[in-house]
Protein backbone atom coordinates (compact mmCIF):
# COMPACT_ATOMS: atom_id res chain seq x y z
CA UNK A 1 0.00 0.00 0.00
CA UNK A 2 1.24 3.38 -0.92
CA UNK A 3 -0.74 5.45 1.45
CA UNK A 4 -2.56 7.37 -1.51
CA UNK A 5 -5.91 6.34 -1.87
CA UNK A 6 -6.09 6.56 -5.55
CA UNK A 7 -2.68 5.02 -6.46
CA UNK A 8 -4.15 2.22 -4.21
CA UNK A 9 -7.40 2.28 -6.28
CA UNK A 10 -5.90 1.44 -9.46
CA UNK A 11 -3.42 -0.67 -8.06
CA UNK A 12 -5.78 -3.16 -6.59
CA UNK A 13 -8.50 -2.92 -9.55
CA UNK A 14 -6.50 -2.33 -12.80
CA UNK A 15 -6.86 -5.30 -14.95
CA UNK A 16 -3.32 -5.48 -15.64
CA UNK A 17 -0.87 -7.17 -13.41
CA UNK A 18 1.63 -5.11 -11.14
CA UNK A 19 4.72 -6.38 -9.00
CA UNK A 20 7.36 -4.06 -7.08
CA UNK A 21 10.59 -4.98 -6.06
CA UNK A 22 13.30 -3.16 -3.65
CA UNK A 23 16.65 -2.92 -4.35
CA UNK A 24 17.40 -5.94 -3.02
CA UNK A 25 15.05 -7.74 -5.48
CA UNK A 26 12.57 -8.79 -2.79
CA UNK A 27 8.77 -8.40 -3.90
CA UNK A 28 7.35 -6.05 -2.13
CA UNK A 29 3.92 -5.51 -3.51
CA UNK A 30 1.41 -7.74 -5.72
CA UNK A 31 -1.52 -6.96 -7.11
CA UNK A 32 -4.85 -9.24 -7.59
CA UNK A 33 -4.56 -9.38 -10.70
CA UNK A 34 -0.73 -10.25 -11.29
CA UNK A 35 -1.60 -12.86 -8.55
CA UNK A 36 -4.39 -14.40 -10.67
CA UNK A 37 -2.48 -14.53 -13.89
CA UNK A 38 0.54 -16.22 -12.73
CA UNK A 39 -1.68 -18.88 -10.18
CA UNK A 40 -0.23 -17.64 -6.87
CA UNK A 41 -1.54 -15.91 -4.08
CA UNK A 42 -0.20 -12.43 -2.44
CA UNK A 43 1.54 -14.62 0.45
CA UNK A 44 3.57 -17.15 -1.46
CA UNK A 45 4.98 -14.16 -2.68
CA UNK A 46 5.44 -11.06 -0.74
CA UNK A 47 8.92 -10.75 0.93
CA UNK A 48 10.41 -13.37 -1.45
CA UNK A 49 12.99 -12.63 -4.27
CA UNK A 50 11.85 -13.35 -7.82
CA UNK A 51 14.13 -16.30 -8.72
CA UNK A 52 12.12 -18.31 -5.73
CA UNK A 53 8.60 -17.58 -6.55
CA UNK A 54 9.13 -17.77 -10.52
CA UNK A 55 11.80 -20.35 -10.97
CA UNK A 56 9.78 -22.51 -13.83
CA UNK A 57 9.49 -19.05 -15.59
CA UNK A 58 12.64 -17.19 -16.71
CA UNK A 59 11.44 -14.34 -18.19
CA UNK A 60 9.50 -12.85 -15.51
CA UNK A 61 13.27 -13.53 -13.36
CA UNK A 62 14.93 -11.48 -16.03
CA UNK A 63 12.17 -8.79 -15.95
CA UNK A 64 13.76 -8.05 -12.23
CA UNK A 65 17.04 -9.34 -13.04
CA UNK A 66 17.77 -6.56 -16.00
CA UNK A 67 18.67 -2.52 -15.31
CA UNK A 68 16.42 0.22 -17.50
CA UNK A 69 13.43 -0.81 -19.11
CA UNK A 70 12.87 -3.73 -20.73
CA UNK A 71 9.87 -5.54 -23.03
CA UNK A 72 9.27 -9.40 -22.77
CA UNK A 73 6.91 -12.11 -23.56
CA UNK A 74 6.19 -14.00 -20.54
CA UNK A 75 4.45 -17.40 -20.58
CA UNK A 76 1.37 -17.77 -18.14
CA UNK A 77 -0.20 -20.55 -16.62
CA UNK A 78 -3.15 -22.13 -18.75
CA UNK A 79 -1.42 -21.32 -21.48
CA UNK A 80 -2.11 -17.95 -21.48
CA UNK A 81 0.80 -15.65 -22.75
CA UNK A 82 1.09 -12.03 -21.26
CA UNK A 83 3.82 -8.29 -22.26
CA UNK A 84 5.91 -8.04 -19.60
CA UNK A 85 7.50 -4.46 -18.94
CA UNK A 86 9.33 -3.65 -16.56
CA UNK A 87 11.24 0.11 -15.17
CA UNK A 88 13.85 0.93 -12.55
CA UNK A 89 12.22 2.72 -9.92
CA UNK A 90 14.31 5.72 -8.51
CA UNK A 91 15.22 3.81 -5.35
CA UNK A 92 16.87 0.98 -7.22
CA UNK A 93 13.98 -0.85 -7.16
CA UNK A 94 11.78 -2.70 -10.01
CA UNK A 95 8.19 -2.25 -11.67
CA UNK A 96 7.03 -5.24 -13.22
CA UNK A 97 3.48 -4.65 -15.78
CA UNK A 98 1.71 -7.62 -16.91
CA UNK A 99 -0.94 -7.08 -19.91
CA UNK A 100 -2.41 -10.72 -20.80
CA UNK A 101 -2.40 -10.44 -24.34
CA UNK A 102 -3.19 -14.19 -25.19
CA UNK A 103 -6.77 -13.53 -27.11
CA UNK A 104 -4.63 -10.76 -29.64
CA UNK A 105 -2.15 -12.93 -30.62
CA UNK A 106 -4.78 -15.65 -30.64
CA UNK A 107 -6.83 -12.68 -33.15
CA UNK A 108 -3.66 -12.40 -34.81
CA UNK A 109 -2.98 -15.99 -35.44
CA UNK A 110 -6.71 -16.21 -36.86
CA UNK A 111 -6.54 -13.50 -39.13
CA UNK A 112 -2.96 -14.53 -40.73
CA UNK A 113 -4.91 -18.43 -41.23
CA UNK A 114 -7.67 -16.37 -43.02
CA UNK A 115 -5.40 -14.70 -45.12
CA UNK A 116 -3.09 -17.24 -46.11
CA UNK A 117 -6.57 -19.44 -46.84
CA UNK A 118 -8.14 -16.97 -49.19
CA UNK A 119 -4.87 -16.13 -51.11
CA UNK A 120 -4.44 -19.76 -51.51
CA UNK A 121 -7.80 -20.43 -53.13
CA UNK A 122 -7.68 -17.43 -55.01
CA UNK A 123 -4.21 -17.66 -56.47
CA UNK A 124 -4.65 -21.24 -56.87
CA UNK A 125 -7.76 -21.18 -60.30
CA UNK A 126 -5.34 -18.25 -61.56
CA UNK A 127 -2.30 -20.07 -61.89
CA UNK A 128 -4.61 -22.74 -63.20
CA UNK A 129 -6.00 -20.96 -66.18
CA UNK A 130 -2.63 -19.51 -66.65
CA UNK A 131 -0.76 -23.07 -66.88
CA UNK A 132 -3.97 -24.25 -69.31
CA UNK A 133 -3.30 -21.48 -71.60
CA UNK A 134 0.30 -22.13 -71.72
CA UNK A 135 -0.13 -25.48 -73.23
CA UNK A 136 -3.16 -24.44 -75.70
CA UNK A 137 -0.73 -23.43 -78.33
CA UNK A 138 1.30 -27.12 -77.96
CA UNK A 139 -1.29 -28.49 -79.48
CA UNK A 140 -1.37 -27.40 -82.78
CA UNK A 141 -1.08 -23.79 -85.09
CA UNK A 142 -3.87 -21.16 -83.89
CA UNK A 143 -5.58 -19.34 -85.84
CA UNK A 144 -4.72 -15.33 -85.77
CA UNK A 145 -8.45 -14.94 -83.82
CA UNK A 146 -7.59 -17.69 -81.40
CA UNK A 147 -4.09 -16.45 -80.93
CA UNK A 148 -5.92 -13.03 -80.39
CA UNK A 149 -8.33 -14.64 -77.75
CA UNK A 150 -5.33 -16.55 -76.46
CA UNK A 151 -2.77 -13.18 -75.59
CA UNK A 152 -6.16 -11.61 -73.98
CA UNK A 153 -6.67 -14.83 -71.28
CA UNK A 154 -2.89 -14.63 -70.21
CA UNK A 155 -3.65 -10.62 -69.97
CA UNK A 156 -6.61 -11.12 -67.74
CA UNK A 157 -5.07 -14.16 -65.95
CA UNK A 158 -1.63 -12.07 -64.97
CA UNK A 159 -3.99 -8.71 -64.24
CA UNK A 160 -6.26 -11.17 -62.13
CA UNK A 161 -3.26 -12.22 -60.09
CA UNK A 162 -1.63 -8.51 -59.52
CA UNK A 163 -4.95 -7.80 -58.44
CA UNK A 164 -4.57 -10.69 -55.39
CA UNK A 165 -1.50 -10.38 -54.49
CA UNK A 166 -2.43 -6.06 -54.21
CA UNK A 167 -5.69 -7.52 -52.28
CA UNK A 168 -3.60 -9.71 -50.02
CA UNK A 169 -0.90 -7.59 -49.30
CA UNK A 170 -3.43 -4.85 -48.20
CA UNK A 171 -5.80 -6.71 -46.40
CA UNK A 172 -2.15 -8.24 -44.13
CA UNK A 173 -1.47 -4.81 -43.64
CA UNK A 174 -5.06 -3.12 -42.59
CA UNK A 175 -5.44 -6.60 -40.00
CA UNK A 176 -3.09 -5.08 -38.10
CA UNK A 177 -0.75 -7.84 -38.78
CA UNK A 178 2.40 -7.92 -36.91
CA UNK A 179 5.39 -6.70 -38.95
CA UNK A 180 9.07 -7.93 -38.50
CA UNK A 181 11.30 -5.07 -37.17
CA UNK A 182 15.31 -5.64 -37.56
CA UNK A 183 17.41 -3.33 -39.55
CA UNK A 184 17.30 -2.92 -43.37
CA UNK A 185 19.59 -2.27 -46.00
CA UNK A 186 17.48 -0.10 -48.34
CA UNK A 187 20.76 -0.99 -50.88
CA UNK A 188 19.98 -4.40 -51.03
CA UNK A 189 16.24 -3.96 -51.34
CA UNK A 190 16.54 -2.08 -54.67
CA UNK A 191 19.29 -4.22 -56.02
CA UNK A 192 16.86 -6.96 -55.59
CA UNK A 193 14.00 -5.02 -56.82
CA UNK A 194 15.90 -3.51 -59.45
CA UNK A 195 16.55 -7.59 -60.37
CA UNK A 196 13.19 -8.79 -60.72
CA UNK A 197 11.83 -6.29 -62.83
CA UNK A 198 14.79 -6.05 -65.05
CA UNK A 199 12.64 -8.45 -67.57
CA UNK A 200 9.95 -5.63 -67.63
CA UNK A 201 12.70 -2.95 -68.18
CA UNK A 202 14.13 -5.52 -71.17
CA UNK A 203 10.84 -6.21 -72.89
CA UNK A 204 10.05 -2.48 -72.95
CA UNK A 205 13.94 -1.83 -73.93
CA UNK A 206 13.92 0.54 -70.84
CA UNK A 207 17.24 1.25 -68.70
CA UNK A 208 16.93 1.23 -64.65
CA UNK A 209 19.93 3.55 -63.73
CA UNK A 210 20.15 3.06 -59.50
CA UNK A 211 22.48 5.81 -57.62
CA UNK A 212 22.51 5.34 -54.12
CA UNK A 213 24.71 7.22 -51.38
CA UNK A 214 27.31 5.01 -49.74
CA UNK A 215 27.03 4.24 -46.45
CA UNK A 216 22.87 4.22 -46.73
CA UNK A 217 21.28 4.50 -43.10
CA UNK A 218 19.79 1.71 -42.10
CA UNK A 219 15.93 1.89 -41.17
CA UNK A 220 14.14 0.04 -38.76
CA UNK A 221 11.31 -2.48 -40.25
CA UNK A 222 9.84 -5.50 -42.11
CA UNK A 223 12.08 -6.03 -45.18
CA UNK A 224 9.61 -7.95 -46.75
CA UNK A 225 7.13 -5.28 -46.91
CA UNK A 226 9.58 -2.09 -47.75
CA UNK A 227 10.34 -4.31 -51.07
CA UNK A 228 6.41 -4.33 -51.71
CA UNK A 229 7.14 -0.63 -52.04
CA UNK A 230 9.47 -0.31 -53.74
CA UNK A 231 8.68 -2.60 -56.12
CA UNK A 232 5.16 -1.12 -57.07
CA UNK A 233 6.03 2.17 -57.21
CA UNK A 234 9.53 0.97 -59.45
CA UNK A 235 6.72 -1.37 -61.33
CA UNK A 236 4.60 1.83 -62.16
CA UNK A 237 7.26 3.89 -63.35
CA UNK A 238 8.62 1.53 -65.81
CA UNK A 239 5.07 0.19 -66.84
CA UNK A 240 3.40 4.46 -67.21
CA UNK A 241 6.46 5.11 -69.18
CA UNK A 242 6.80 5.27 -72.67
CA UNK A 243 9.34 2.54 -74.13
CA UNK A 244 13.18 3.31 -74.16
CA UNK A 245 13.21 5.42 -71.83
CA UNK A 246 15.07 5.59 -68.86
CA UNK A 247 13.88 4.99 -65.10
CA UNK A 248 16.13 6.80 -62.35
CA UNK A 249 16.27 5.12 -58.66
CA UNK A 250 17.85 7.46 -55.89
CA UNK A 251 18.32 6.56 -52.36
CA UNK A 252 20.13 8.90 -49.84
CA UNK A 253 19.62 9.95 -46.16
CA UNK A 254 21.46 11.00 -43.03
CA UNK A 255 21.46 9.99 -38.85
CA UNK A 256 17.62 10.90 -39.16
CA UNK A 257 16.16 9.77 -41.99
CA UNK A 258 16.33 7.80 -45.22
CA UNK A 259 14.92 8.12 -47.90
CA UNK A 260 14.19 6.64 -51.65
CA UNK A 261 12.72 8.49 -54.98
CA UNK A 262 11.88 6.71 -58.21
CA UNK A 263 11.70 9.06 -61.50
CA UNK A 264 10.27 8.47 -64.80
CA UNK A 265 9.75 9.92 -67.76
CA UNK A 266 6.26 8.98 -68.32
CA UNK A 267 2.71 10.28 -68.96
CA UNK A 268 2.92 12.31 -65.80
CA UNK A 269 -0.32 12.73 -63.17
CA UNK A 270 -2.64 15.83 -63.60
CA UNK A 271 -2.33 18.08 -60.73
CA UNK A 272 -5.90 17.57 -59.15
CA UNK A 273 -5.19 13.57 -59.05
CA UNK A 274 -1.67 13.88 -57.14
CA UNK A 275 -3.85 13.16 -53.89
CA UNK A 276 -6.44 10.74 -55.32
CA UNK A 277 -3.71 8.23 -56.70
CA UNK A 278 -3.54 6.58 -53.29
CA UNK A 279 -6.68 6.31 -52.48
CA UNK A 280 -8.34 2.65 -52.93
CA UNK A 281 -9.06 1.57 -56.28
CA UNK A 282 -8.70 4.91 -58.01
CA UNK A 283 -7.75 4.89 -61.92
CA UNK A 284 -6.49 7.95 -63.36
CA UNK A 285 -9.08 10.10 -65.98
CA UNK A 286 -5.79 9.63 -68.78
CA UNK A 287 -7.11 6.94 -71.32
CA UNK A 288 -3.46 6.42 -71.65
CA UNK A 289 -3.30 4.91 -67.76
CA UNK A 290 -6.70 3.09 -67.90
CA UNK A 291 -5.20 0.91 -71.08
CA UNK A 292 -2.41 0.07 -68.62
CA UNK A 293 -2.90 -3.67 -66.48
CA UNK A 294 -3.35 -2.45 -62.96
CA UNK A 295 -5.92 -2.87 -60.05
CA UNK A 296 -5.36 0.46 -58.67
CA UNK A 297 -4.42 -0.67 -55.37
CA UNK A 298 -0.26 -0.77 -55.44
CA UNK A 299 -0.02 2.72 -54.30
CA UNK A 300 -2.59 2.42 -51.88
CA UNK A 301 -0.89 -0.80 -50.43
CA UNK A 302 2.62 1.24 -50.27
CA UNK A 303 1.28 4.41 -48.60
CA UNK A 304 -0.02 1.87 -46.09
CA UNK A 305 3.21 -0.21 -45.30
CA UNK A 306 5.03 2.99 -45.19
CA UNK A 307 2.78 4.78 -42.36
CA UNK A 308 3.30 1.38 -40.24
CA UNK A 309 6.65 2.06 -40.45
CA UNK A 310 6.22 6.07 -39.23
CA UNK A 311 7.22 7.18 -42.68
CA UNK A 312 5.42 8.77 -45.75
CA UNK A 313 5.22 8.92 -49.64
CA UNK A 314 4.33 11.32 -51.82
CA UNK A 315 4.59 12.26 -55.11
CA UNK A 316 5.21 14.85 -57.54
CA UNK A 317 4.57 15.03 -61.26
CA UNK A 318 4.43 17.03 -64.65
CA UNK A 319 1.77 15.88 -67.22
CA UNK A 320 3.49 14.39 -70.40
CA UNK A 321 6.96 14.81 -68.65
CA UNK A 322 6.96 12.69 -65.84
CA UNK A 323 6.55 11.93 -62.24
CA UNK A 324 8.73 11.07 -59.31
CA UNK A 325 7.90 8.80 -56.17
CA UNK A 326 9.45 9.17 -52.69
CA UNK A 327 8.65 7.99 -49.78
CA UNK A 328 10.98 8.79 -46.21
CA UNK A 329 11.40 5.96 -43.60
CA UNK A 330 13.36 7.01 -39.48
CA UNK A 331 16.66 5.76 -39.67
CA UNK A 332 18.16 3.68 -36.71
CA UNK A 333 20.10 6.01 -34.72
CA UNK A 334 23.40 4.58 -33.87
Amino acid sequence: MTGNPVHDFIFHSTLDGVLVANRQQIIEQINPAAAAMLGITVEETINKKPEEVFRHNPALVNLFARSGDQTLNVRLPKRRFALGIAASLPDGGRIVLLQDITEKQELESRRESLLKTISHDLRNPISALSGFSDLIDKFGELNPQQQKFLIRIRQTATKLYDLVEELVDLAWIEAGMPLAHRPIELGQIIASTVNELSSVALERRMTIAVSLQDPMPLVMGDPERIKIVTHNILHNALIYSEPEQTVAIHAWGDEHEAYVSVADRGIGIADDELELIFDRMYRSRDERVRDTPGGGLGLTVAKTIIARHGGAIWASSNLGVGSTFTFVLPAVRS
